[in-house]
């Protein structure tokens, strides 16, 4: 059985996000890739009620941490003119392949969780609907990076270790530069979220804060 916790609360945020950003730091090594908001894209992946919302079996106890963070650099990539790219993963049975054998459970277009939770801001941004963890994987993402001449890529969302590890070695191959905010993602437990942050900070993507993020934005 999963254990779920609260790793991530309003008043642990700011300590945990330092002690996960000096963790990744550990397996990140001697890289140096700068982040340039003019080159970059926002991706925030199934922020949607069926991982917020208590009443789902899927809940994330510690989703509801990272959205003020999400939504702050949201206002900022919209500011700036930058793509910002939400996505709502949405299964049938024809094009869940893997996903209803693994989990023998679809969010599906009639689901009443399927939407994007009311408390994240999504008027401005690209909605594109996703099948698998992937978000590359038969959608339109490419094509929209590709059109803004994107080559940077910050993954934020829920899972960390299920779509956003997926979406981020998947980003890597492609050939993107992916910054990998350790307090922008959130999973069933911090053994979870750390184990992917260990993994991508190793060998695909930057360790980064939300915050220092936000902050490149006003130099």
């Amino acid at each position: 059985m999963i254990v779920k916790e609260k790793y991530f609360n309003p008043e642990n945020f700011k300590s945990k996000s330092s002690e996960f950003l000096a963790f990744a730091k550990s397996f990140y090594g001697n890289r140096n890739f700068n982040f340039v908001p003019e080159a970059s894209a926002l991706l925030v992946l199934d922020m949607q009620d069926y991982f917020f919302s208590e009443s789902s079996h899927a809940f994330i106890p510690s989703a509801s941490a990272i959205i003020p963070q999400i939504n702050s650099l949201v206002r900022e990539f919209i500011a700036c003119n930058l793509p910002v790219i939400f996505t709502k993963n949405i299964n049938t049975s024809e094009n869940s392949g893997m996903m209803s054998k693994w989990w023998k459970d679809l969010i599906t277009e009639d689901n009443p969780f399927a939407n994007i939770s009311k408390d994240i801001i999504i008027s401005k941004g690209t909605l594109i609907t996703k099948t698998q963890y992937d978000a590359f994987h038969n959608t339109e993402l490419e094509k929209i990076l590709i059109a803004k001449r994107v080559k940077q890529l910050v993954i934020t969302g829920v899972m960390t270790h299920l779509c956003c590890e997926t979406t981020a070695r998947t980003a890597f191959v492609k050939g993107y530069e992916v910054f990998f905010p350790v307090n922008g993602t959130a999973a069933y437990n911090e053994k979870f979220h750390l184990a992917s942050i260990a993994n991508l900070s190793h060998g695909f993507a930057v360790p980064a804060l939300m915050e220092d993020l936000i902050n490149e934005f006003k130099k």
